[in-house]
């Protein structure tokens, strides 16, 4: 069931906004910038709640083995998957899991990037299910936000990317 993002207490973005840009550490520590990709490639920013939870692995093991013809090193797209957890939460599930796309750490100020989407939800301290599918010029063309058991459907952001 798909949720209002503006629940979460923050100014939902919408479909045509700009993209607010930031920039978190991935699972290895390295900086990435949303801005960056401007010009160069679009961007799928998945927001989720908790690494090692299960709705999570499961919804994050499917974009690694489903999305990767999508959004891999040649392709026009980047995956970003952000959460609450630290570089370090990020890097272990990361191992285990094998996933080829960054991890970014919202994690200090906690949850300060979710929050500026509007997908912050203050009560349990954690990211909502968000997807935002940003083109090339840094604008949201695409969102959906999904109740915090709900998984997301990765066949939605392929039909989403095909009408940019």
């Amino acid at each position: 069931m798909a949720v209002n993002a503006g629940d979460a207490g923050a100014a939902a973005v919408g479909v045509g906004d700009a993209a607010p840009d930031f920039e978190l550490r991935d699972q290895h520590g390295t900086p990435v910038r949303l801005s960056g990709f401007r010009g160069r490639k679009k961007v799928v920013l998945v927001f989720y709640p908790l690494a090692f939870s299960g709705v999570c692995t499961g919804e994050l093991t499917r974009l690694r083995d489903e999305f990767r013809d999508v959004a891999g090193d040649e392709g026009d797209v980047r995956l970003l998957a952000v959460s609450v957890d630290s570089m370090f939460a990020l890097r272990a599930w990361s191992d285990q899991e094998k996933f080829w796309f960054p991890l970014l750490s919202d994690f200090w100020p906690h949850g300060g990037t979710a929050q500026r989407y509007g997908v912050f939800d203050e009560a349990k301290g954690l990211a909502l299910r968000g997807t935002f599918v940003i083109d090339t010029e840094g604008v949201v063309r695409w969102k959906v936000v999904n109740a915090l058991p709900d998984a997301r459907d990765i066949d939605e952001y392929r039909k989403a990317l095909a009408g940019l």
